[in-house]
């Protein structure tokens, strides 16, 4: 039986081993750009909806806009890597006494929740869901963008 071996050339088997050390950086990287993409689109539309057509007064605090970010890479159940853009917990106002206790009136996860969706005499204004959908074409080329441009660093 006759037998061929192919040698690659030494570059390209040092940049294929720099770029498997290297995968969980650049996959760091790429998502984080991603969600800094949505979460852009996000706020601008959390801007433009707190405070607008409102039944009762406004009592906006700022503290929903200062809580919305993107979480670090993390995995999911199947192994693989994603960013979340969402609200860090808990809130540092609202608080109320009970006896000798006291909770949290509500939660940043709440009041978005309120907010993208209405309540009782209230319509809904969305944010997260326009910022997912306005946002897609621009997360994903900016992703593409920097994967590129970190595999051909390597």
């Amino acid at each position: 039986m006759a037998s061929i071996k192919v040698d690659f050339p030494d570059d390209f088997s040092n940049r294929i081993t720099r770029l498997g050390e290297q995968t969980d950086r650049i996959i760091e990287k790429t998502l984080e750009a991603g969600g800094g993409v949505v979460l852009g689109a996000a706020r601008s539309n959390l801007s433009a909806s707190i405070g607008k057509n409102l039944k009762y007064k406004n009592r906006s605090t700022g503290e929903l806009m200062a809580s919305l970010g993107v979480s670090p890479v993390d995995h999911d159940n199947d192994g693989n890597p994603n960013v979340r853009v969402g609200f860090n917990e808990p809130r540092r106002v609202q608080t109320a006494a009970r006896g000798k206790r006291s909770y949290y009136v509500a939660t940043n996860a709440m009041i978005a929740n309120v907010l993208e969706y209405g309540r009782h005499g209230e319509k809904g204004k969305p944010f997260m869901k326009p910022a997912k959908i306005a946002s897609r074409r621009r997360c994903e080329a900016v992703m593409k963008e920097v994967l590129e441009r970190e595999m051909g660093a390597i």
